[in-house]
């Protein structure tokens, strides 16, 4: 399983460990990936998502996850949430 958010599409970085002696080894910036369920309003079931806490925060202060998902691009959004997000689509042009 990769170490990338599905939602925002965060993933590790690299950088550097400096010693006190200005010594440079190269290290990974991981996101801080949790694994969450997520409630759809329009589709009346939950999704399992592994994402940043950062992703979670902007969810919440979004509105849900179908606020999220209309103002989300599809290119950051990994193969699973895509498929999510057209259902949510389709739910919502419905009703």
């Amino acid at each position: 399983m990769s170490r990338r958010c599905e939602l925002t599409g965060k993933g590790p970085m690299s950088g550097n460990n400096v010693s006190h002696a200005k010594n440079r080894t190269r290290r990974r910036f991981l996101p801080n990936l949790q694994d969450v369920t997520l409630m759809s309003e329009s589709l009346g079931r939950s999704f399992k998502f592994k994402i940043s806490n950062a992703a979670l925060r902007t969810v919440d202060h979004r509105g849900g996850l179908d606020a999220f998902f209309a103002k989300s691009k599809d290119a950051e959004l990994s193969a699973d949430a895509l498929k999510v997000k057209k259902e949510i689509a389709k739910a919502t042009a419905a009703v």
